[in-house]
């Protein structure tokens, strides 16, 4: 289940390694987050708008996914 109510302006973002060269199509991510059990995600083209948040094993398991 994903979670969108938290307070994400002291996060640090970081983008896909598989957004280079696309045209500023990326996912961007808070790997430092607290509480570390949520990950957020968003749009860096849209980095107003809000942001997902999801179980970090949820997360895990789509970038485990992703990476075959």
């Amino acid at each position: 289940m994903m979670n969108t109510a938290h307070d994400l302006t002291h996060a640090m973002w970081k983008k896909s390694t598989y957004c280079e060269g696309n045209g500023g199509e990326c996912l961007e991510w808070a790997p430092a987050y607290a509480p570390s059990e949520l990950i957020p995600v968003r749009d860096s083209k849209r980095p107003a708008e809000r942001a997902l948040a999801f179980p970090a094993p949820a997360w895990s398991a789509f970038v485990a996914s992703v990476q075959e």
